[in-house]
């Protein structure tokens, strides 16, 4: 996994919860907290950090990924403003295959992404297909709602069937509303 994910998980936990806690999740993962965002490290180091910070901070695994992936999108609204440029949260998601992996694989060399499929259902329900070797569906959750956020926009977000439970790929069924 590319270290920019790690760092974004050190500054997500340390904004919310404080360095002292980051610090603490470091020592009781026993990893050595040293990621360069160019750099590639062990999945599941990942995994350690998560589930660590899971623990500490009382919440489930998933929950945790989908919290983190959440507030990590005003980060990479900072770092990476032209992947917002999007009129909404639909076209920015459909825009993750097209316009922002690829991208992500020019500036992060070998960046094993997910790949995302899409099509409309009844009433606006856009259905999101999610293939991935690492499963983090909760983090494509996380990201979503987040994106949301930045879009001034509430998801719905159905999660119908899963890779953890033995199916090919993830599908989820979004709905989008404007906030008031």
């Amino acid at each position: 996994m590319k270290g920019i994910v790690f760092n974004l998980l050190e500054e997500v936990v340390t904004l919310h919860h404080g360095a002292d806690i980051w610090d603490q999740i470091l020592d009781q993962a026993d990893v050595a907290g040293i990621y360069t965002s160019l750099g590639s490290y062990p999945d599941e180091e990942m995994s350690q950090l998560v589930n660590t910070t899971a623990n500490l901070l009382a919440l489930q695994p998933n929950d945790l990924t989908l919290w983190f992936g959440r507030h990590a999108i005003p980060l990479l609204v900072d770092r990476y403003p032209y992947f917002f440029t999007a009129d909404s949260t639909r076209s920015f998601l459909l825009s993750l295959n097209s316009i922002i992996h690829p991208e992500v694989r020019k500036v992060y060399n070998a960046a094993s992404v997910p790949i995302f499929d899409f099509h409309d259902a009844e009433d606006n329900v856009l259905v999101m297909g999610y293939r991935s070797e690492r499963k983090l569906c909760a983090l494509a959750q996380g990201f979503s709602e987040g994106a949301a956020d930045h879009y001034g926009e509430v998801i719905d977000f159905k999660h119908v069937s899963c890779m953890h439970h033995g199916d090919d790929k993830c599908l989820f069924h979004i709905s989008f509303s404007k906030t008031c």
